[in-house]
């Protein structure tokens, strides 16, 4: 008899086992686990490639079990399982903060707004009013002007800022420090220089600039580094708050943060600069379960031999259901555009005696990014001006060129990156360099920069976004809040759109596409900060970081963008955030 072929002999025996036994029945797949809650009957934007687009969400714990069709994860809804219904709402991963200022976010809130005045008059009489409220020697703080969105200059001023005599005339017995919009500039009364012994002799610091009058007298607008020598006496004023006192108002201003970010949709918030005591009190507030988004902190200490001594032991990366990392360092060349502070390849058009002020030596600079490197951190640092974003790409490549190592493993940053010449923009992707931008700051800064820059140069050189992708950039996107409202859903406007607040556009060729800017605030933020193997995407496994819209933002007309609202925000599987008034 010829030999049975071995495939053949085997499928005759499984046919007479099976004989044998008899009828078998299906196989099944084991149940999928109930899940704790499901988002149902919406668009589901993973933002991964490989799952695309989808209607529903299961989750478990605080990570995401499985995403699909609606009637797949029905399934997956048990007793017990919270149901929300999308009804055609879009579903994004939770927004994620890029670049912005935790405890600044806190204290903008307890502090005067200035951001809406409209003159320097509006701005005294918020100050009067505060004043009335205050005992003599008590501080008054506020936040938020800009001279360039002020309806007309006031008279008399020193480039285009006023004197502080109306400051004194209605707060004469307390002192009153007002910090510029970005941050980068602020202005004082004599009560408040005085505390900071500012008079008609003191030198202007090291990257700062003390406005004076034609006289030598002190105007009241401290520019950059000058800002210190107040900041120094409010230190010491809240240093004799005690120790218990000034911990409760830091921890007011960590809950008022977190309730702005999850009001907005964020569920990440990266921390662009936390001296050692703030990440000690964020370390306290994760111990205790009371950080409500995850924070990813940049180190900021301009003292190298204490980065060095400190930093190995404040390394911290995501573990578990993790609200707080720290992996990173903060460093800054030059200051804002706005006030001047910007570090430019060519003087300012408006004020041709300058081209900007170094903030920190750049052999500084390169000391701690040469500390990072050896403790595994992260180097961001901020630039804003052609020659400042210039010097950190060349500082970047010598250190890198020197340990034979690569950009796109280091995954350093440039923070802000506005402004940047033609010839550097290949680099950032040639290098490996995250360009970490805020949308939000085009739509604000457009009016006023080519009277900065001059017209030529502002379209040649400002938020050259599209130039940037185009060349395999990175791009990260945020609001550096407080500079700007926490708002993802209006910087991803001004990242798609480019037109400004006054309504007209900014150089719109430079725009992102619309999932562009969704990644630059989810799967390429996570990536710039080392996460997104557990952020960024509605990936199963990944965190369940989600944040509900009321509006399409991917597809509404461009004009209605702005009207979107945020109606659920949940971290971590738990809906932190629900919107009432809609």
């Amino acid at each position: 008899m010829p030999a049975v072929p071995t495939r053949l002999a085997a499928v005759l025996l499984a046919a007479f086992a099976s004989a044998a036994c008899g009828p078998q029945p299906a196989t099944e797949a084991p149940a999928p686990e109930f899940a704790d809650l499901v988002l149902r009957g919406g668009k589901v934007v993973t933002v991964d490639p490989a799952l695309g687009t989808v209607q529903a969400i299961a989750v478990n714990g605080y990570r995401i079990a499985a995403v699909g069709d609606d009637a797949a994860i029905a399934a997956r809804i048990g007793p017990h399982t919270e149901v929300i219904e999308l009804r055609g709402r879009l579903a994004l991963p939770g927004f994620i903060e890029g670049h912005g200022h935790f405890l600044a976010l806190g204290r903008a809130q307890q502090i005067l707004d200035l951001a809406g005045a409209t003159s320097w008059d509006a701005i005294v009489e918020q100050v009067a009013v505060a004043v009335d409220g205050a005992e003599a020697g008590d501080w008054v703080f506020g936040r938020g002007w800009h001279q360039d969105k002020w309806l007309q200059p006031p008279q008399p001023n020193v480039e285009g800022v006023p004197l502080n005599d109306g400051l004194n005339a209605v707060a004469p017995d307390n002192p009153v420090f007002l910090g510029h919009a970005s941050g980068h500039a602020a202005f004082a009364n004599d009560a408040a220089l005085a505390a900071a012994g500012i008079d008609g002799q003191t030198p202007d610091p090291a990257g700062g600039t003390i406005v004076r009058t034609a006289d030598g007298r002190a105007t009241g607008l401290l520019r950059e580094n000058a800002q210190d020598l107040v900041e120094a006496a409010i230190a010491r004023q809240e240093a004799g708050l005690g120790p218990e006192a000034f911990e409760a108002m830091q921890r007011q201003r960590v809950q008022l943060a977190g309730e702005q970010a999850l009001r907005f949709g964020v569920t990440s918030f990266q921390d662009a600069g936390a001296s050692f005591a703030d990440i000690d009190l964020l370390r306290r507030l994760e111990d205790e379960g009371a950080l409500t988004v995850r924070l990813y902190v940049m180190v900021r200490s301009d003292d190298n031999a204490v980065l060095a001594e400190r930093l190995a032991s404040y390394r911290m990366t995501a573990q578990g259901n993790d609200f707080l990392t720290v992996r990173a360092i903060k460093r800054q060349i030059d200051g804002a555009l706005g006030a001047h502070g910007a570090w430019l390849l060519a003087p300012y058009s408006d004020l041709p005696n300058s081209s900007g002020l170094v903030l920190e030596p750049l052999e500084e600079i390169e000391a701690a990014a040469r500390i990072a490197l050896q403790h595994g951190f992260q180097v961001n640092t901020h630039a804003i001006g052609d020659r400042a974003n210039r010097e950190v790409l060349d500082l970047y490549e010598r250190i890198w060129s020197q340990a034979d190592v690569t950009g796109d493993d280091l995954r350093w940053r440039i923070e802000h990156a506005q402004h940047i010449d033609p010839e550097d923009i290949p680099r950032f992707g040639q290098l490996g360099v995250i360009a970490a931008v805020q949308g939000i700051h085009a739509a604000s800064d457009g009016p006023w920069i080519p009277a900065r820059l001059g017209p030529e140069r502002a379209e040649r050189t400002s938020y050259r976004w599209r130039d940037l992708l185009d060349a395999d950039t990175i791009l990260n996107n945020g609001t550096d809040a407080p500079v700007e409202p926490i708002d993802p859903i209006a910087s991803f406007h001004a990242s798609v759109s480019r037109r400004m607040n006054n309504g007209r556009p900014f150089f719109p060729s430079q725009a992102m596409t619309r999932m562009e800017a969704i990644r630059s605030y989810t799967l390429d933020n996570a990536r710039s900060a080392f996460e997104d193997h557990v952020k960024g995407s509605l990936t199963p496994g990944k965190y369940a970081d989600i944040v509900v819209l009321s509006e399409d933002i991917l597809t509404a007309p461009e004009s209605d963008i702005p009207n979107a609202k945020v109606d659920y925000t949940i971290v971590g599987g738990k809906v932190r955030h629900v919107r009432l008034d809609g």
